[in-house]
Parts: structure tokens; C-alpha cells; sequence
């Protein structure tokens, strides 16, 4: 049976919502993670005049539940571009998590389209997707998140033409990214989790279609512990996480580190963060960095979310 959530780990859980304001967990604040993007451009201004084409919504997805989308600078409504829909973590929201990444601007820049839409409210009013039994529908309202966002996508691709799609989520948000590349991987060609993870039962999840994963984990996370753990229901470890999708992917079974640790945190003094990949006979890549001292919300520093979007590129089809 499911066990109550304890307020304790509620409230742990809701700081995901106040990282890109409040700067909790190391003490990250906006200045601490580098300058905010800027303002947006809407749809509209970015895309195509109502003669030459699709007349570009203001938001994606249903009136009740609006998502917002972002085109990139070289979109020119012909030539196919990635999409990334970043999914939030509990109690925040797809903007705040897109400051958090400094995401809207890079995305735009760097030729992606980007969805950032927000989970539904539980009655303690805090965001939330229905990913798995561990995290994070704890009111068992039965969601359908899988439809919401595919939903989302669908509506992206009668607008433009998508090459390929990745998800990309902190925490819930990690969770339910790997959710969709377990009920998506025809359409999914990768996905990112930070500080999130899968199912518990590996036989929950049996994807048709190989999809490129990349876990990245502090290893001192006291929320979702890299080691796995249970927020009620169980979670795997993140290497676990790792191990099933090479498995699933085809790949051997050795994993060997890059020996290209990275710096991503500012909390940790140098380059605390370790990459190891599964990268032989695979069908999709499947890799885990580890955040060497590294909590639940790390203060990324610039390079964090460029890495991560140079591993997408890597993962087009």
C-alpha cells in the first residue's frame, strides 16, 4: 500500500518550485546562476505573417490549461527543427524551470523549439505531473499527462515541422521525462532527467523504439537520492536508471567513463562532475553525469545547459 507523504518530504519537495527566485539549496539565486534570459519572443513575432502560413496560437494545449511555446531565431515555418518540452519539478512551473536553465534564450539561439507547460495544481496548490507510482500524483487524481503532452506536441507539428523531440525535466520533471520516453519512443529521441528517475519495476516500462537518455544526478541529493530510495512508492538508483535503458537500447555492458568531467555546479570548487556512457552497439546512447557533491537543486553554471544541448544534437535521428 502507499504510505502517506510526510509533511517533511512535502516540504522538501516544494523547494523545486522556489530555485529560480529564492535560491534555496546552496544558496543559488538568480545572480548566483548567471544572468536571466531575456524577454522572450512571442509565437507570433517569430513566426510567419498569417498570409505566408499557419496562424501561430498565443499558447499551446487546451483554454484550461495553456502552455507556453517559444520559436527559435531560424525558424523559418520549412525547415525542420528539435523541440524540447521541459517538464518542471514539483511545486514549480515550466517558467520558472526555463530560468532555472537559462533555456529560452540558448533554445532560440541555438535552433530549437521549446514548450514549457506547467503540471496540474493538487489541492495543496503545487504543480504537479503524473509520472509514477513514487512521484508526483500523491491525491492519485489519475492524470493523464501522457495525453496532455502528447497532445502539446501534436499541435506543435500541425503548426511546424519537427526533426526531432527530447524532454527535458527536473526532478517530477525527470520522472515524468522518462514516463513519455517509455510511452513515446516512436516519436521521443531523447530525454534528459535531472534529479529525477524511472519506475521502479523495470517491466513498467517497455518502449517499442530505442531513445537516448541522459541522467544527471548530484550524488549528495537528499530528496531523490542517487542511490534510489522512496517517497512512498520506490525509485531506482540513477546508475540503475541508466543500466536498464542501455539494456534496452542495445548497448554492451560495460560502462566506461569519458575521463571529460565537466563543471557544472558553482556550488563545487573545479570539475565535479563525472561522465560515463554506455556507447558500444548502441541504438541510442545512454549516459549518466554524476554531480560529485552535487544536492537536489545544484546552482548550474553557464556551461550546464550548452552541454546538455550539444548531447541532444548528438542524439538527432
Amino acid at each position: 500500500m502507499t504510505r502517506p507523504l510526510s509533511f517533511a518530504l512535502r516540504f522538501v519537495l516544494l523547494l523545486a518550485g522556489c530555485f529560480a527566485l529564492s535560491g534555496c539549496d546552496g544558496g543559488t539565486s538568480a545572480d548566483d546562476a548567471g544572468s536571466p534570459p531575456g524577454d522572450a519572443a512571442s509565437p507570433s513575432d517569430a513566426g510567419p505573417s498569417e498570409d505566408a502560413g499557419p496562424v501561430f496560437p498565443e499558447t499551446l494545449g487546451p483554454d484550461e490549461r495553456p502552455a507556453a511555446y517559444f520559436l527559435p531565431s531560424a525558424h523559418d515555418g520549412e525547415t525542420p527543427l528539435p523541440v524540447i518540452i521541459l517538464l518542471h519539478g514539483y511545486g514549480a512551473s515550466g517558467d520558472a524551470q526555463s530560468t532555472y536553465f537559462r533555456l529560452e534564450r540558448l533554445a532560440r539561439t541555438e535552433g530549437f523549439y521549446l514548450i514549457t507547460p506547467d503540471g496540474t495544481v493538487d489541492s495543496g496548490g503545487r504543480r504537479f505531473w503524473n509520472a509514477t507510482p513514487a512521484c508526483c500524483d500523491f491525491a492519485s487524481t489519475g492524470v493523464d499527462d501522457v495525453a496532455y503532452l502528447t497532445g502539446l506536441l501534436d499541435q506543435l507539428e500541425s503548426l511546424v515541422p519537427v526533426s526531432d523531440v527530447y524532454f527535458m525535466g527536473h526532478s517530477n520533471g525527470g520522472f515524468m521525462s522518462y514516463r513519455m520516453a517509455c510511452e513515446l519512443s516512436d516519436r521521443i529521441s531523447g530525454i534528459v532527467s535531472l534529479a529525477g528517475s524511472d519506475y521502479l519495476e523495470p517491466d513498467a516500462c517497455v518502449p517499442e523504439n530505442p531513445v537516448a537518455v541522459l541522467q544527471i544526478h548530484g550524488d549528495m541529493d537528499p530528496t531523490i537520492a542517487y542511490d534510489g530510495g522512496s517517497i512512498g512508492e520506490g525509485y531506482p538508483s540513477a546508475p540503475e536508471v541508466v543500466e536498464r535503458w542501455a539494456t534496452r537500447n542495445g548497448c554492451d555492458a560495460a560502462m566506461a567513463a569519458s575521463g571529460e568531467d565537466l563543471d557544472l555546479d558553482s556550488s563545487v570548487d573545479g570539475a565535479e562532475t563525472t561522465v560515463t556512457t554506455y556507447e558500444s552497439g548502441c541504438s541510442a546512447n545512454a549516459g549518466l553525469w554524476t554531480i560529485v557533491g552535487g544536492g537536489h537543486i545544484p546552482p548550474v553554471t553557464s556551461d550546464f545547459t550548452p552541454a546538455v544541448l550539444a548531447w541532444m544534437r548528438a542524439q538527432a535521428r
